[in-house]
């Protein structure tokens, strides 16, 4: 008799003679409808997080499946992506400048080519980039720990004037309080970043400024790479009514997605907050020679 005995206690012997079936008919079945249930369930997943993460390509969405418990190779997630045609948002061709580097303002050297960064608040990279709004243009503009990625300051406005950068900057120092001498400040060449206002917080916070080389789209790439990551998986796809509505959703990007969610190739697949998270607070000195910079914007 069987009574009183759950499934689990009755082997697979005496269940196919229970059923009258051969256990190779058994197998021969469950090899047939198992995997295929498998792949249903793993399809399920890649679409719902392709769908949540618009712009993820296949390693990342491999990486997430592997955070949730499934066992998908690269490959696999591939080859399921491109038979269920899963494909990424296009990018927007008009392209307003932001930077204007024709300016009286003194140029400094650039100090973070080839630095090799150890821990947080080591070396900051600053840029700007615009957004394109219903009737208008807002500009926004972001700072980025080198060694997280992670956004720690920014602004957005409908202006490119010194203050955008500036109120970026303030968020900066409030947020991680860098120590003294401790950390290097990269950016283009533009006026927002030559000019005395901007460069008398720097000096007053004992950072030293560095700036990128003419006709050099690399020196900055860190920086240009979260902007590339903030276009397509959140602009692109957005329709603002004015800055306003444009400020509220980049910052649940910024703050829910980009920071605490996203995960980086660049740090073990990991997002920017959980990375910081798992490191020892280091700190590491920069070279002590001093840059002379210039007074006021004006």
């Amino acid at each position: 008799m069987t009574a009183g005995l759950s499934q689990g206690e009755i082997g697979i012997e005496r269940l196919c003679r229970l059923a009258g079936i051969s256990r190779a008919g058994y197998y021969r079945h469950w090899q047939g409808s198992a995997p295929r249930q498998e792949e249903t369930g793993l399809r399920d997943v890649i679409q719902k997080l392709a769908l949540a993460h618009r712009h993820y390509g296949y390693r990342r969405i491999a990486a997430q499946l592997r955070r949730e418990g499934w066992l998908a190779n690269h490959k696999r997630v591939l080859r399921l992506m491109g038979e269920d045609n899963l494909l990424c948002l296009r990018r927007a061709v008009f392209v307003p400048s932001t930077t204007d580097s024709r300016h009286g303002w003194r140029v400094v050297p650039n100090l973070a080519r080839g630095m090799g960064l150890t821990g947080l608040d080591q070396l900051w990279v600053a840029d700007i980039t615009y957004v394109h709004l219903a009737e208008e243009f807002a500009y926004l503009a972001i700072i980025l720990d080198a060694f997280s990625r992670k956004v720690i300051g920014w602004a957005m406005e409908t202006h490119l004037r010194a203050e955008l950068a500036i109120a970026a900057l303030d968020m900066a120092l409030a947020a991680r309080q860098p120590p003294p001498g401790s950390l290097i400040h990269h950016s283009d060449r533009g006026v927002q970043y030559a000019c005395g206002d901007y460069t008398k917080i720097l000096r007053s916070h004992d950072i030293q400024p560095s700036m990128s080389r003419v006709g050099n789209p690399y020196d900055n790439a860190k920086a240009e790479s979260f902007m590339k990551t903030l276009k397509q998986e959140e602009v692109y796809g957005s329709d603002y009514r004015d800055v306003e509505d444009a400020r509220d959703r980049i910052r649940s990007f910024i703050d829910e997605v980009y920071n605490r969610q996203r995960l980086h190739s660049a740090l073990d697949y990991l997002p920017p907050e959980e990375y910081e998270a798992k490191l020892p607070k280091l700190s590491g000195a920069i070279s002590p020679h001093s840059i002379s910079i210039t007074e006021n914007c004006p």
